[in-house]
């Protein structure tokens, strides 16, 4: 277990207070192993595609507070995020039916003169200026001290964003209330119904909560998370800080996995009764439908490219659907979350369901890996969660199914939803063929050669189980 220490400015980065890895390749059970002894090490890369940015991920969950401003303290082209993040900003706004906002996103537009002489005035005028137009409840400052060397998991970004909340903004409970936090990013609020079952009312943060909501949220009965990789910090520091119990069964992905998370959630709140109905009505409801999809799956390989814990999740409702999971791209790998529970593992807990993942990688976004790792395995589906890996399924003439809400699987009406999309996706095979064949690749036949994990180790390759 980490400890959660806001007294210190910066948050420790996940390389050093988890271990986390962005270079892997082997099986499923080899990394689980090898996570549970300690052992696991990073294949660090000789030649990267691309990187992640921590500040750009801070600034995601930080950037849809309610009523706030953001400063972006770095040169202009780090703002090249702020039309995107407002879209989805005000597009949420209206789905929910909250009053329409824009986003208050400021960018100091640091040149290189103030590189060499220091740019703290021109950092000290921006936030006059953000304060003066939106009068806002709080300003957070958004920078980049060289991320791409101080950690190079972007994930680390999250956590800064959750440790600058905890430190500054949330405050000691002088309450219990009704309320179980969702630590989330801006999907469907699919936790409303379940949680009122219980007698308990969904709090979803950090994107659309208010500053008093957070400031209060030290005084909920429990916090779930949608992805262990995503908030594994703000669940650790409130269980930590102010004793709000933090659900450690892996998120409600699947049939199996729906059963254990309510479960788990039905005992910490003293409500197993109500748990127990919940998962019979489940069975009933949507389990007949599921089976009869599952038959049009038999036989199908498919390959999962997504964030880690999201990523782990879809592999095991992959194979609850019937799925034989031939590999499997995510992007990093923790080997222990921040509550150090090893309940929250959710490779693991794929793994001794069912069964291994012959091909599994850790790869950081690297899509020239990933282009290596379809052609071998010749799936006939591929499920992803970030939109610029589902060009490459199309590319190579193999339907792709990229789904934004990652609330959208959640629960056996998740599971349901997955399934009556997969199948129409699947449909698609004619499309997406004739479509592959005027489609370019721009890597060679020299690369396509090569074994994905040819540039770890320093360029020695991965050793083809031998690397990590």
């Amino acid at each position: 277990m980490s400890v959660i220490n806001i007294e210190e400015p910066n948050v420790v980065i996940r390389e050093k207070r988890l271990g986390t890895i962005n270079a892997f390749t082997g099986t499923a059970s080899e990394i689980v192993q090898k996570s549970e002894a300690g052992t696991l090490k990073d294949a660090k890369r000789k030649f990267s595609q691309c990187l992640g940015c921590n500040a750009q991920q801070a600034f995601c969950q930080l950037s849809m507070i309610k009523d706030v401003a953001v400063i972006n303290h770095a040169p202009i082209g780090c703002a090249g995020e702020f039309s995107d993040f407002n879209f989805t900003f005000r597009v949420e706004q209206e789905k929910r039916n909250l009053p329409e906002d824009i986003g208050r996103y400021f960018s100091t537009n640091i040149q290189e003169k103030d590189t060499v002489f220091g740019a703290t005035k021109k950092l000290e005028e921006t936030i006059h200026v953000a304060y003066e137009r939106v009068k806002p409840r709080a300003i957070f400052v958004v920078t980049c001290s060289c991320e791409g060397f101080r950690s190079k998991v972007w994930t680390t970004g999250f956590d800064a964003a959750y440790h600058t909340v905890l430190r500054g903004i949330v405050k000691p409970p002088t309450k219990k209330t009704n309320k179980i936090n969702v630590v989330n990013f801006w999907g469907s609020h699919v936790f409303d119904e379940i949680f009122e079952r219980f007698g308990y009312e969904a709090q979803y943060i950090m994107p659309f909560a208010s500053i008093e909501e957070l400031e209060h949220c030290s005084e909920a009965a429990a916090t779930i998370h949608i992805c262990p990789s995503l908030s594994t910090y703000m669940g650790a520091g409130l269980s930590q800080l102010y004793d709000v119990p933090e659900i450690t069964a892996p998120p409600a992905y699947g049939i199996d996995g729906t059963d254990g998370w309510l479960r788990a959630l039905g005992k910490v709140l003293g409500k197993e009764d109500v748990a127990e109905e919940l998962i019979r009505e489940g069975h009933e409801k949507y389990v007949p439908e599921i089976n009869k999809l599952k038959e049009r799956f038999k036989g199908k390989r498919a390959y999962v490219t997504a964030g880690a814990a999201h990523g782990q999740a879809l592999i095991h409702l992959l194979r609850e659907l019937g799925f034989d999971v031939v590999g499997a791209s995510v992007f990093h790998h923790d080997p222990i979350y921040d509550s150090g529970d090893r309940n929250m593992d959710v490779l693991a807990h794929a793994v001794s369901t069912y069964g291994d993942v012959k091909d599994y990688r850790v790869c950081n976004k690297q899509s020239c890996e990933l282009v290596n790792a379809l052609i071998r395995s010749k799936p006939d589906f591929i499920m992803a969660r970030h939109g610029g890996m589902t060009l490459w399924g199309a590319k190579l003439g193999i339907p792709t199914l990229l789904i934004g809400d990652e609330q959208f699987g959640i629960g056996y009406k998740g599971a349901l939803n997955y399934a009556r999309r997969i199948d129409e996706t699947l449909d698609s095979i004619e499309f997406i063929k004739n479509f592959s064949k005027h489609a370019s690749n721009p890597y060679t036949e020299w690369w396509l050669t090569q074994e994905p994990g040819y540039f770890q180790n320093g360029g020695k390759g991965c050793g083809c189980r031998e690397g990590a």
